[in-house]
């Protein structure tokens, strides 16, 4: 009976392990807060569609940077402070879901506005977080480079698709048969214990040692008078 209950929970499980296999695609809407007197302010950026989350393909659209805009990247890029993205993902299940990540503005304008977006999946599909890194190590001394942000239009922006890995699945059916077989070998007295005597009775003397070790130590006088 419980060989049987086993089999069938790993039958389920190798069901519904296969509908995993199906593609599917996802919707990004990018938004970034760029205002260093409004932080909490958020204004469109792009939009990303991921059309195969097994390939990985995406089309991406960026919003061409206004002066303005590029102007309040570089106030964000020279103070130091941290450039702010949210991604607004929907799939094919119709619901959302938003994540945030941060980085350094100055190192997003040193880097000439070059990120990457990592799309972290689980083995469903379903997205475990958007995060964003800078291409480069992001020199943010030299504010040089910041200047070069005027001559900018967008964000060169690259999209990869990061899949959790699952790890190896025990042969859990060939173990639950093996328990069984011996089950039934001890009950049929088949099973026979090779084992020598210290190996079958050790927890039985061990306690015995013991007590004779402590007895000697707590009468050292008593001993050496015999």
């Amino acid at each position: 009976m419980f060989l049987q209950l086993c089999l069938t929970i790993l039958l389920i499980s190798s069901i519904s392990g296969s509908s995993l296999e199906y593609d599917g695609w996802l919707h990004i809407n990018l938004y970034h807060a760029i205002d260093k007197d409004l932080p909490d302010k958020f204004t469109p950026r792009g939009n990303i569609t991921i059309s195969s989350l097994n390939s990985g393909s995406f089309t991406m659209v960026q919003e061409p940077l206004s002066n303005n805009e590029r102007l309040k990247i570089k106030k964000l890029a020279e103070s130091d402070s941290m450039y702010r993205l949210k991604a607004v993902v929907s799939g094919q299940n119709g619901e959302e879901y938003n994540f945030l990540t941060y980085s350094r503005a100055c190192a997003l304008a040193a880097s000439q506005l070059k990120d990457v977006l990592w799309v972290s999946l689980n083995h469903v599909g379903h997205v475990l977080g958007v995060s964003q890194t800078i291409y480069g190590t992001g020199n943010c001394r030299d504010q040089s480079h910041f200047q070069q942000v005027d001559a900018l239009e967008e964000f060169n922006t690259d999209v990869v698709v990061k899949h959790t890995e699952l790890a190896p699945i025990p042969d859990t059916a060939s173990f639950i048969q093996k328990m069984e077989r011996e089950r039934e070998a001890r009950e049929r007295g088949d099973v026979k214990d090779n084992r020598g005597f210290l190996a079958k009775y050790w927890m039985y003397l061990l306690p015995v040692v013991v007590l004779v070790l402590l007895s000697g130590a707590s009468n050292p006088e008593g001993g050496a008078a015999r």
